[in-house]
């Protein structure tokens, strides 16, 4: 069972829609800072940002106190992906690992790209849809990197370690194995997912092939070394929040009482009576396509 827990503010789809995420004693944390990188020894925690088959771009808000995971904007408008055909929404829990940063003054050996300001990405493969707001531990089993308009953007291949099959899989030759075509679908996905916007496709390194386990690791970890100096401003976090309430180094540590303060000034948490989004018709219109 998870030592944390999620706590909704406002209704979801709207621009007030916030998850905060909270410790086993119920004090409110940061889930980019707080929850540790590692879960057990090979085992990373991971965000659930955005469950499987919706649209909704959930993430992590880094730029707000706490962090929260709040629904992304652009042009003052919530953002959705499309449906691209045969794929409805995201083809996996899509989320964070906490404790990395791929920092945006480091211009990465592999990709010659900086990286892109945000904690390094995961595509989570087991067979659970997971909830927004839950932490999962999970598998790491291999990397892909995605060059997002010139910015280094890794995506990990991960598989939850409550998963069913989850002992079957150890590397990324194993989702090959196993799941025929995954990976080629998640190449085409990353590639198309912004053209319905007006964006172009995004490119990859390494011929758009997958690195295994250790290469994977060894990026994650070269991350948390970044987010490491975020969160002790050895960097310039050039409008981050760092507020925490467990890094002892960081000088950005708060009490949970001054946590407590940020989300007690939102809305009260959101209960089954929420209402839908007064444009109800384009929410449904999203979310059925």
């Amino acid at each position: 069972m998870s030592r944390f827990s999620s706590e909704e503010r406002s209704a979801p789809f709207t621009l007030e829609y916030r998850v905060f995420l909270k410790n086993e004693k119920g004090q409110y944390i940061s889930p980019f800072h707080d929850i540790p990188m590692y879960a057990d020894k090979d085992v990373f925690h991971m965000v659930v940002e955005v469950p499987r088959w919706s649209n909704a771009k959930m993430e992590i808000a880094t730029k707000d106190p706490l962090n929260p995971i709040k629904q992304d904007v652009k042009k003052g408008k919530l953002r959705y992906v499309a449906n691209l055909f045969p794929y409805k929404g995201y083809i996996w829990n899509y989320g964070a690992i906490p404790q990395t940063w791929e920092d945006p003054g480091h211009s990465d050996k592999h990709t010659g790209c900086c990286g892109d300001n945000d904690p390094i990405d995961v595509c989570e493969i087991g067979s659970k849809v997971c909830a927004r707001g839950e932490i999962i531990r999970v598998k790491v089993l291999g990397i892909l990197a995605m060059i997002d308009e010139g910015e280094t953007d890794w995506k990990v291949i991960a598989i939850n370690v409550d998963d069913p099959d989850a002992a079957n899989y150890n590397d990324i030759n194993d989702v090959k194995r196993l799941k025929p075509g995954y990976l080629e679908a998640t190449v085409d996905w990353f590639r198309r997912y912004k053209v319905p916007d007006g964006k172009p496709e995004n490119e990859f390194a390494f011929n758009a092939e997958f690195k295994d386990k250790d290469f994977a690791i060894n990026i994650i970890k070269s991350t948390h070394d970044y987010w490491k100096a975020l969160v002790t401003k050895k960097t310039d976090g050039k409008g981050i929040s760092c507020m925490n309430t467990t890094v002892s180094e960081s000088p950005f540590r708060c009490d949970p009482d001054a946590a407590r303060a940020i989300v007690d000034a939102l809305p009260p948490p959101c209960e089954s009576a929420c209402t839908l989004p007064a444009d109800v018709d384009k929410w449904f219109h999203h979310q059925k396509n």
